[in-house]
């Protein structure tokens, strides 16, 4: 009797062992966008990823060579690259007259396939001098021209296995795409795999935008940026709230990656305490 006791017992430890990995493997990762040479003060902190600029790393003006070096270092990274920020050029427009569809798709088949060879999954299209309006723009007109050309870049991102996610921006940034529900709504009209959304928290608390339009962005989905309002400051320097946040997120099963898109005064002290902040709320959220 007692050595089925003894089993007994030992399954539901394993069991018990088991579903807490399985718990946390739900937790998002963090990361941080930011410059590669932060790379070991952020692995020390306690960061998974960190997050570059696309235009830097990858445009078509970057010379092969120093592409090949870009490639090298990342590769020597302590931290994963996987995703990048800041797409497209400023002077390059997406809407209206000077929108020039060869230019783009030019651009974004360089960017791609670059991003491919260095195992960069996810470019978040933020953009906005390239997708806001200008003096003199339809706004209807407008989105019917941003919804075709995400579409058409979007099938260039397929071609290289690659996804671009929408990302939403607050009003002092963009005059056009500035709430998570005109995104998630432009994701819907695409309607293509390889184009899908980046929920930026900070910009959706800078405009008092309601957690619960995560809800309808669930099935669109795959990156996340943050920061605080209050400065665009690391999470924890005013100790703010995300959790309605990633209460909604969790309703959705968001497993991606939460970065860090914030300023820092002293990144090498600021980190740790940043990073375990934000996970204590994910934690008490998740779990």
């Amino acid at each position: 009797m007692k050595r089925y006791v003894a089993f007994f017992i030992f399954c539901l430890s394993i069991f018990s062992f088991l579903q807490s990995n399985a718990q946390k493997q739900k937790i998002p990762a963090l990361g941080v966008c930011t410059s590669y040479e932060n790379d070991s003060v952020l692995k020390a902190a306690g960061f998974v990823y960190l997050e570059e600029g696309a235009r830097k790393l990858f445009a078509p003006s970057v010379s092969d060579s120093a592409f090949r070096g870009y490639v090298a270092r990342i590769r020597r990274m302590k931290l994963k690259l996987e995703t990048c920020n800041l797409f497209l050029p400023r002077t390059m427009r997406v809407t209206g007259p000077e929108a020039d569809e060869k230019a783009i798709l030019g651009y974004v088949d360089t960017l791609m396939q670059r991003a491919k060879i260095a195992g960069v999954k996810i470019i978040i299209f933020g953009s906005a001098d390239s997708r806001k309006l200008i003096a003199g723009q339809d706004p209807k007109k407008a989105m019917q021209e941003l919804i075709a050309i995400s579409r058409k870049m979007a099938e260039v991102a397929k071609k290289y296995d690659r996804i671009i996610a929408m990302e939403n921006l607050n009003t002092t940034e963009d005059n056009f795409i500035n709430t998570l529900e005109i995104v998630t709504g432009i994701a819907k009209a695409v309607d293509h795999p390889n184009f899908r959304i980046t929920a930026d928290l900070y910009h959706m608390q800078k405009d008092g935008e309601d957690p619960n339009h995560i809800l309808a962005a669930g099935p669109y989905l795959v990156h996340c940026h943050i920061a605080e309002k209050e400065g665009r400051r690391a999470p924890g320097t005013s100790r703010e709230d995300f959790r309605p946040y990633f209460a909604a997120m969790k309703k959705v099963h968001y497993k991606g990656r939460i970065m860090f898109e914030c300023g820092w005064k002293n990144m090498g002290e600021e980190a740790r305490p940043a990073y375990n902040y934000l996970l204590g709320q994910l934690e008490e959220i998740y779990r």
